[in-house]
């Protein structure tokens, strides 16, 4: 079994719930949303690296193994 994430708008929403339902595909419908102290980090961090603030994974690598 799969599992697909879609994000339909409007009158898409009508048309995918159609579509699921003619198939026959069980699907649910999940309006939760992130808590906002999450929604406030993500947004730090997008202003994190607009500003430069941020390094590679390989540098994160590379700074760790010379802390040990």
């Amino acid at each position: 079994m799969s599992t697909y994430v879609i994000n339909p708008s409007g009158d898409q929403e009508e048309k995918v719930k159609a579509f699921l339902e003619s198939l026959h595909i069980p699907f649910f419908r999940d309006d939760e949303t992130l808590p906002d102290f999450v929604l406030e980090g993500l947004k730090r961090g997008q202003e994190d690296i607009k500003a430069g603030r941020f390094i590679t994974h390989d540098e994160f690598v590379k700074r760790l193994r010379s802390t040990k």
